[in-house]
């Protein structure tokens, strides 16, 4: 990838020739080559995630990694997919940036440097030691390079993504834990040391999720400061929550326009009636089976010591894959 090129060729012209970037994103990129790693790290750490989330949905975030503009903006209508990707972008570089601080990988920081001194919770007082992660750090600059590219557009869509984006920085922050080392005669807990540490990253994926299936469709203000919900019947949204402008399409069909690369090809679960049916996957073009034979460990026996031994034994299973649509119903869409 790019950014493992960035010390052999140099930053400036590496950066130069990331497609997307706006010229703030370019400076960024030329003064903290390291930090550009750790936002790329973070990219692929939120597809991955983005499409762990919607594995079971006709649309699972399968375009995002062929998308080689992800700096810029995602090809993507102004949807609640469009809001999830969003704000799971945003979180990812915060994730990752911050990780790479604590992990002094970075020059630019290092622990957080606020967390010193006694404080208190429910277990009564403890004193900051070891290394909090930086949160704030990773939030700054996720916020300085994300943002860049809407702030250098005033539309209805540029406040969209900034709000979305502000969603997935602070879901980063809310799952930070506190853990501890206690010391004492016999390891008691007399006297605790604690540090601020980040939680998996699947956890700020199921709660970004969570706010998809709430998000709130709104409309933009008269004068383009902020968000009118679209229904009258729905709360106005908060500043936690994921807003869109547009109904999804169905994603059954391939439509770059909207980011779906279609369903064809898929495979769906014969007995589920979910979304991962293939009634619902298929979009009701029905499907083909396929009869497949695995080969998978089996029968496994630990021998002391120390190793675990396998036998490989043959499954014989019934793989169902959706059909494409016709010409005619393509055509239809395109």
């Amino acid at each position: 990838m790019w950014w493992e090129y960035i010390g052999a060729l140099g930053a400036r012209v590496i950066c130069d020739n990331i497609p997307g970037l706006v010229n703030k994103q370019r400076q960024l990129c030329q003064r903290y080559p390291d930090i550009m790693q750790s936002v790329g790290e973070g990219a692929k750490e939120w597809i991955r995630e983005c499409q762990h989330q919607f594995r079971h949905h006709r649309w699972n975030c399968s375009t995002l990694d062929r998308d080689h503009t992800v700096f810029g903006r995602v090809m993507l209508r102004s949807s609640r997919e469009a809001a999830f990707v969003y704000a799971i972008s945003s979180a990812g570089v915060v994730y990752a940036i911050t990780r790479a601080c604590s992990q002094g990988e970075l020059k630019a920081c290092g622990c957080d440097p606020l967390k010193r001194g006694r404080s208190r919770d429910e277990g009564g007082e403890f004193g900051w030691g070891g290394c909090s992660d930086n949160i704030h750090y990773g939030i700054k600059f996720a916020k300085a390079f994300v943002d860049a590219k809407e702030k250098k557009v005033k539309d209805a869509r540029a406040l969209m993504n900034l709000h979305n984006n502000r969603c997935g920085r602070t879901a980063v922050k809310r799952f930070l834990q506190l853990e501890c080392k206690c010391h004492g005669v016999s390891g008691s807990c007399t006297l605790r040391t604690c540090w601020l540490a980040l939680s998996d990253f699947r956890r700020t994926g199921d709660y970004l999720r969570k706010k998809y299936n709430g998000a709130i469709q709104v409309t933009m203000n008269q004068d383009g400061t902020g968000f009118t919900v679209a229904n009258k019947n729905f709360r106005k949204p908060t500043k936690t929550d994921l807003v869109y402008f547009e109904n999804s399409p169905d994603y059954c069909v391939m439509d770059k326009s909207a980011g779906s690369l279609g369903t064809a090809g898929r495979v769906c679960n014969k007995l589920s009636r979910g979304t991962d049916g293939c009634e619902v996957m298929c979009c009701g073009r029905g499907y083909d089976t396929t009869r497949v034979t695995r080969v998978t460990k089996c029968e496994c026996k630990f021998h002391w010591c120390c190793a675990v031994r396998c036998k490989e034994c043959e499954d014989t299973v019934d793989v169902h894959t959706c059909k494409a649509p016709k010409r005619a119903e393509w055509l239809d869409q395109t």
